[in-house]
């Protein structure tokens, strides 16, 4: 939810085919033992690439469903960007109950792969921008940059929650709306304790992993945008996967049970 157009530095850039680069600089050989891809394999790579920057963390079969292609296909393109080092693989983080058998693989570019789609360049200059402002005007002035970064982005989606009444989870859900125009990919739902507000894109992760303090303008304005107190429990800037955001439900009943959260980006 950051307002990255703020941010010094910052314009959309083209996304290339995650190994275009490095094809380029071997002047379109393959390596030894390797077949050339073809511009049906360059061209889904590209859209690979491109879902992977949006949504950051993405599991195979998210990634299949999202371009139509079979299990075998997508596995075919990871594997192949597996071996150029263009993406990783981890466990997926899974919050709450967790069923049987291990959790699904997530696949993440690498900052290399990011770094040839234009991303570091801006991300370096957001970074060292906040800096100057750091050590000329100390932590005060951060936290006064990075509320004002949000303020334009609030008042846009305050007016898209509008009409969504005052309950918390409903106003979630139009928040929710409203990020997801705005680019940022997210979603709301119920859990047992109350609700959870995921944002699976943040532009700005490599800039607020150095500044906390642009996650922190964010929470507040998600809680006075819900009308209520929320809990951070993780983040992109972080490492992990989604920012996810905590939103209390009501007290339960006089059940004698406790309910509590656990926050994971510490």
């Amino acid at each position: 939810m950051k307002n990255a157009a703020a941010l010094p530095g910052h314009r959309p850039t083209a996304v290339p085919a995650a190994g275009a680069a490095r094809s380029a600089r071997v002047a379109g050989q393959p390596h030894q033992g390797e077949t050339r891809p073809g511009a049906a394999d360059v061209s889904t790579r590209d859209r690979v690439t491109q879902l992977l920057l949006e949504r950051r963390a993405v599991t195979a079969a998210q990634l299949g469903d999202a371009l139509g292609l079979s299990p075998a296909a997508i596995r075919r393109h990871l594997d192949a960007m597996l071996a150029d080092g263009d993406v990783v693989a981890r466990e997926q983080t899974v919050h709450g109950h967790r069923g049987r058998g291990r959790p699904a693989k997530v696949f993440l570019l690498t900052d290399a792969a990011r770094s040839r789609c234009g991303t570091h360049h801006y991300d370096n200059m957001a970074t060292a921008a906040l800096r100057w402002i750091a050590r000329t005007g100390g932590t005060r002035a951060v936290e006064e940059f990075a509320s004002e970064q949000v303020a334009a982005l609030e008042a846009r989606c305050r007016a898209a929650l509008a009409d969504a009444g005052e309950d918390p989870m409903a106003r979630a859900e139009a928040l929710a709306a409203a990020l997801t125009a705005e680019g940022y990919a997210a979603s709301a739902s119920t859990i047992a304790s109350g609700g959870q507000l995921c944002q699976h894109h943040c532009p700005v992760a490599h800039v607020a992993a150095e500044f906390p303090q642009l996650c922190e303008a964010e929470t507040t304005v998600i809680s006075r945008l819900v009308g209520t107190h929320v809990q951070r429990l993780a983040t992109i800037a972080h490492g992990d996967g989604v920012c996810t955001t905590h939103i209390p439900g009501p007290p339960p009943a006089q059940s004698g049970k406790t309910v509590t959260t656990v926050r994971t980006d510490r």
